[in-house]
């Protein structure tokens, strides 16, 4: 049995997921896949750049080519235009002519100097309070044709899972991360108060305070103080459980 078209992109696309260190290098990867698709569906050169949003967080993450990152990215300088557009009504918003179209002057002068003529942005909704888009741009007008937009929305559909679980993967880490700190962080501060409390014979809040007045006098955070409060008495640094 022939697999589809879409199969075959939705196992690309698991295959970056896996071969990726990070979400901007998957971002990457999938803007090229997406960029060879819509060359081949226009007859034209297409490159492509891939816009995040996370939270308040709007930026340019991943790209076909390093100009297609460098147009994209001329977007989030001017703060708007199709690939803006598209995540704040969440259908494709297509630009056909940079010349002649009235709504983003400012940014069409700059694609202007960069030699494109066409851009089309479509949305990728996500989950965990994360959208994308991708930003499509030609070096010639009318580029984007209802068959090209089709391919471009058929794209993001089968995308959308696979963008969406790269964020979530990403997403873990960094709460795992953060949550390793923190620990670490805890773990340091408690014994160089245990310590403090040995040398000065005094409470656990009398130990906190000198360790806050010692991070205040050195304009030193009360961890790097801690640390070396613990490194000083037994030769080596704290170590949480989850580091052993």
């Amino acid at each position: 049995m022939t697999n589809s078209p879409e199969h075959e992109l939705l196992l690309e696309l698991q295959d970056l997921i896996v071969g990726t260190g990070s979400v901007a290098e998957f971002l990457g990867g999938l803007s090229v896949s997406a960029a060879s698709a819509l060359s081949r569906s226009a007859g034209t050169a297409i490159e492509c750049g891939v816009t995040l949003k996370h939270g308040r967080r709007t930026a340019t993450v991943g790209g076909s080519t390093d100009r297609a990152v460098e147009l994209d990215r001329i977007e989030q300088q001017v703060g708007d235009g199709p690939c803006i557009a598209a995540l704040k009504v969440k259908q494709p918003v297509l630009l056909a002519d940079v010349r002649t179209d009235p709504r983003w002057p400012d940014y069409q002068q700059r694609l202007i100097e960069e030699g494109v003529q066409s851009v089309l942005g479509v949305p990728l909704e996500l989950s965990q309070g994360a959208t994308a888009a991708l930003n499509f741009f030609s070096p010639v007008t009318d580029a984007f044709s209802k068959a090209v937009i089709d391919e471009a929305v058929s794209f993001a559909d089968v995308a959308r899972n696979a963008v969406g679980l790269a964020v979530r993967v990403a997403t873990a880490e960094d709460a795992a991360d953060d949550l390793s700190a923190a620990m670490a962080s805890r773990t340091a501060i408690n014994l160089a108060c245990g310590i403090i409390m040995g040398q000065n014979r005094c409470t656990q809040n009398e130990a906190m305070d000198i360790l806050i007045k010692v991070s205040s006098h050195r304009n030193q955070k009360l961890r790097v103080v801690a640390e070396e409060i613990v490194t000083k008495v037994s030769g080596a640094g704290p170590t949480t459980y989850f580091d052993m």
